[in-house]
């Protein structure tokens, strides 16, 4: 009987090992935030991110008064369904170690200094995690779906200015050689990024 139950458990975590985000599943059909993939090939270990890419559209994004995205918010870093990140290998990402799997990811806008948010919570019930949700207290609306308790960690991005307003987000992994590589968000006029190293 032990036996059994131990084939069972280890036949279980199996599957759980081998589970993974279907980018398919994540894809909605709103046109005004398309979704965009960004992915990279690394010492034959792929890492992608999944995210819908909303347009400025006019809007005050990041920054000072009246910014749709205000410092000391918590951002989604998309919009519809929270932006995922899929690694197969183990990561380290600007200091924040990363074991391979599947993660989904916000910003926090801290004083015009952003971390990257890494939450291990994937799925509501049966369907992947919208990005932003009524909080508990029922009282903030759009409050993202991060939940501090469930989060692997923060890593500290590093903040740029863009050489010219980018109208529509973008999240860009690159290689950087070796074993390195490079995460790159831009919207708007601003740039945020993080150098990773797959371990």
């Amino acid at each position: 009987m032990k036996r059994i139950l131990l084939s069972a458990l280890l036949l279980s975590g199996l599957m759980l090992a081998v589970a993974q985000v279907k980018k398919e599943d994540l894809a909605t059909k709103n046109t005004a935030s398309p979704g965009a993939e960004t992915s990279v090939t690394i010492n034959g270990k792929n890492l992608w991110i999944y995210y819908h890419a909303p347009s400025v559209r006019g809007r005050h994004i990041f920054g000072g008064a009246g910014a749709h995205q205000p410092d000391g918010s918590v951002w989604r870093l998309g919009a519809d369904y929270a932006t995922v990140l899929h690694t197969d290998a183990d990561l380290d990402l600007n200091g924040l170690a990363i074991p391979k799997g599947d993660y989904t990811l916000y910003a926090d806008l801290d004083s015009g200094q952003w971390k990257l948010i890494v939450n291990k919570t994937l799925m509501a019930g049966g369907r992947h995690i919208w990005g932003v949700g009524v909080s508990p207290d029922g009282i903030r609306e759009g409050a993202t779906t991060d939940d501090p308790a469930t989060e692997l960690g923060r890593a500290s991005l590093i903040m740029g200015k863009a050489s010219s307003p980018l109208e529509t987000l973008k999240i860009t992994l690159s290689g950087a050689g070796g074993a390195k590589g490079k995460l790159l968000i831009e919207w708007e006029n601003v740039t945020a990024s993080a150098p990773f190293t797959l371990n």
